[in-house]
């Protein structure tokens, strides 16, 4: 990831550039899933949640199974059962998160004409080298998860 501008304006004033898509779509996944996970804890002993497809049919965890209840044990606090939920996600989701998070702040203070901090990009070529080792990296785990 690069910065695409080094300096921090104090009211900065013209066009404001606007979210990336893909940053918003992320933004949404997130808070989608911890909804889910909040009316899953919430759901009592009836434990609402979405199923997964794959292990409904074959019985095999993929790679984001445990995720809702992961993050409902982050929720209670309970950071070992979430571990043991899904430790991916619990390790990637955070670093995502803090990413995401950051480039809606630095739009939102921007917007709000306070402060114009950098944004980070990444090239098209980074992006291609992340998402292929993020889709490896989740393979490889699913596969593992599932030689117990």
């Amino acid at each position: 990831m690069t910065l695409t501008q080094q300096t921090v304006v104090l009211r900065p004033t013209g066009p404001v550039e606007p979210v990336d898509r893909r940053v918003l779509g992320l933004a949404a996944v997130g808070i989608g899933g911890f909804g889910l996970a909040a009316i899953y804890q919430l759901s009592g002993d009836r434990h609402l949640g979405i199923p997964c497809l794959l292990h409904a049919t074959t019985g095999l965890d993929c790679p984001l199974c445990g995720s809702t209840r992961m993050a409902a044990a982050l929720l209670q606090g309970d950071l070992n059962a979430a571990w043991h939920f899904n430790p991916v996600v619990l390790v990637l989701g955070p670093l995502i998160g803090v990413a995401v998070g950051y480039q809606l702040l630095a739009w939102g203070l921007e917007r709000a004409r306070l402060v114009k901090l950098p944004r980070l990009r990444m090239s098209p070529r980074a992006v291609d080298w992340f998402v292929k080792a993020l889709v490896v990296l989740l393979v490889v785990y699913g596969v593992a998860r599932n030689l117990n």
